[in-house]
C-alpha cells in the first residue's frame, strides 16, 4: 500500500500498485484469487475525493468484488501499454471500462507521458510544420495546448481534431483486441458547462468522444451503457465530496457522490 497526495493541503488517496503493472491505482490493494469484476477508467472511475467511488457501490449492490483499477489522469496511452493491467482484466469475469477522453494520447502532433496522459511532452515535427507561429516551450498539459491551438481561429485545429479521434479509434481497438473477458463499455457524458464558463472557457469539451468513434469499437465489446452526469460544481454538491482548501478548483471538475451513485444503479 502506498499514499498519493492530490493536493498540497488536503487528504490523501489510497492507491496501490498490482504486480506487473507500472500504473497507480485507487487503493486499498484487493484480492485477485477469487471470481472478481475488473473497472478500469480514469479520474472517475478511481473516484477522486469522495469516499465511495461507483466501484464500491457496484460491488456491494452485487456482492462480488470489484476491482477498482482507476488511474488518476490515464487515457488510452496508459491502457494500450500496461501488460500488468491486461493480465489483471483478462482474469477477470466481465470488465467495465470507462471511455478514456481523446486529448490524453500520443498521435501524430505530440507524445504525452506513457502513464500520465494529461501531460504534454513534445510537438513532433508534424505540428511544428503546422502550428509554427506557436511557442509551445511553456505548454505542459494537453488540455492546455489544445486550448492554445483553438485560440487560432482557422482550419488548422480541424486536421489535429481528426488525427486525434482516429488515433483514439485506433489505440482502442488495439487495446479491446487483445482483452479476453467480455467489455462492458461506460461512456460517461459529464456536465461541466457551467464550471467552465463561471471560468470564460470551454475547455472540457475540446475533442469529444462521438457517436461515430464508439460505433467502431462498440463491435468488439459486450454492451454499452451511456449516461449523462454532473461534476461536484455543476451538481452543487461540493460540500460532500472530500478535500483540502487548496484543492477546491480540481474538486469541482470532478464527479460528486450522488454522480457515483447514478453510475452504479445504471451498472447494477
Amino acid at each position: 500500500m502506498s499514499y498519493h497526495h492530490a493536493g498540497s493541503d488536503g487528504p490523501v488517496d489510497s492507491v496501490c500498485q498490482y504486480a506487473g503493472s507500472k500504473l497507480w491505482f485507487r487503493g486499498p490493494e484487493r484480492s485477485l484469487d477469487a471470481p472478481y469484476i475488473a473497472c478500469v477508467g480514469g479520474d472517475e472511475t478511481f473516484g477522486r475525493f469522495v469516499g465511495q467511488p461507483f466501484v464500491d457501490l457496484l460491488e456491494r449492490r452485487l456482492e462480488k468484488t470489484c476491482v477498482n483499477l482507476g488511474s488518476l489522469f490515464s487515457g488510452v496511452e496508459a491502457l494500450s501499454l500496461d501488460a500488468g493491467m491486461l493480465r489483471i482484466v483478462n482474469d477477470a469475469e466481465l470488465c467495465v471500462l470507462q471511455l478514456p477522453d481523446v486529448l490524453s494520447q500520443s498521435n501524430h502532433f505530440y507524445r504525452v507521458h506513457p502513464r500520465r496522459n494529461d501531460r504534454f511532452l513534445e510537438p513532433t515535427r508534424d505540428l511544428l510544420s503546422l502550428y509554427p507561429d506557436v511557442d509551445f516551450t511553456e505548454v505542459h498539459f494537453v488540455r492546455h495546448l489544445l486550448a492554445r491551438l483553438q485560440t487560432h481561429s482557422d482550419a488548422r485545429i480541424e486536421a489535429v481534431a481528426q488525427e486525434l479521434s482516429e488515433a483514439w479509434v485506433l489505440g482502442m481497438r488495439s487495446f479491446l483486441e487483445r482483452v479476453t473477458a467480455p467489455v462492458l463499455l461506460l461512456w460517461l457524458h459529464v456536465n461541466d458547462q457551467d464550471v467552465w464558463e463561471d471560468a470564460g472557457t470551454t475547455e472540457r469539451d475540446l475533442v469529444p468522444v462521438t457517436q461515430s468513434m464508439v460505433d467502431q469499437i462498440r463491435p468488439l465489446c459486450a454492451d454499452c451503457v451511456e449516461l449523462q452526469v454532473q461534476t461536484a460544481g455543476a451538481s452543487e454538491e461540493l460540500e460532500d465530496a472530500m478535500f483540502g482548501s487548496l484543492q477546491q478548483p480540481m474538486a469541482l471538475h470532478c464527479l460528486g457522490p450522488s454522480a457515483h451513485r447514478h453510475i452504479a444503479s445504471c451498472l447494477y
